[in-house]
């Protein structure tokens, strides 16, 4: 079934309720889909859990929700950097919940959502305070602990482009987490340049195929 094509981020982000789960992409800045974010800011959800790289940057995007205690947990791996003051300020106060990942270890807890594992065993993390209340094995000699899935109610990505069946490709870099954040969601957001038609991008060039892609908005071009 070809997805809903949003007439606004407004519109593509209106059914993301207090409470939900939200997957967001980019890494730092490159991929992040700031018009959805800055939607979703609008729409006054809250209680979110919000999972990306990092913990928001600056005055933009997610340090936004974040400044405006609208991000109850951040599951990220690297929460803290020089402009990260929105998320230092929240979570010296107390009003933010973090976990803590290694970003190796998130980029597969979310694949494997998506892929439909139920778990997975690495070493990343063994023998630390990240691996306390986990359960752990000894494989062939090497310590491993056992990393679960995270699943989602939406995911936000910012992708290049669609084809009217919700076909994706990415620019360059900006890439990064969208392809699997698109699987692991019950319902992926998307917003793109702009909107082609079936059959006007290769298909050797898809990295996301519409099957997993529920809601796409064109917003234009790069600020």
């Amino acid at each position: 079934m070809a997805p809903r094509i949003a007439t606004s981020a407004a519109d593509a982000v209106a059914e993301i309720t207090d409470g939900s789960t939200v997957l967001i992409g980019g890494f730092g800045n490159a991929g992040q889909p700031m018009e959805l974010i800055d939607a979703l800011l609008d729409c006054g959800a809250k209680d979110l859990t919000v999972v990306n790289n990092n913990a928001g940057q600056a005055d933009a995007g997610l340090a936004l929700l974040i400044k405006e205690r609208r991000v109850k947990k951040i599951i990220c791996s690297f929460p803290r950097q020089s402009d990260s003051w929105h998320f230092d300020a929240a979570y010296r106060a107390g009003e933010i919940e973090l976990e803590l990942v290694p970003q190796g270890n998130l980029a597969e807890r979310i694949r494997a959502a998506g892929a439909g594992i139920g778990g997975f065993f690495t070493p990343t993390g063994y023998g630390t305070l990240l691996a306390e209340g986990k359960e752990t094995r000894v494989i062939d000699g090497r310590g491993y602990v056992l990393e679960t899935p995270i699943h989602a109610d939406f995911a936000l990505i910012k992708a290049l482009k669609a084809d009217t069946f919700g076909n994706l490709v990415y620019r360059k870099t900006a890439r990064n987490f969208g392809p699997i954040m698109a699987t692991a969601a019950k319902a992926a957001i998307v917003q793109v340049d702009e909107v082609v038609e079936v059959g006007s991008i290769d298909p050797e060039h898809v990295i996301t195929p519409g099957i997993y892609v529920d809601t796409v908005v064109a917003l234009g071009g790069e600020k």
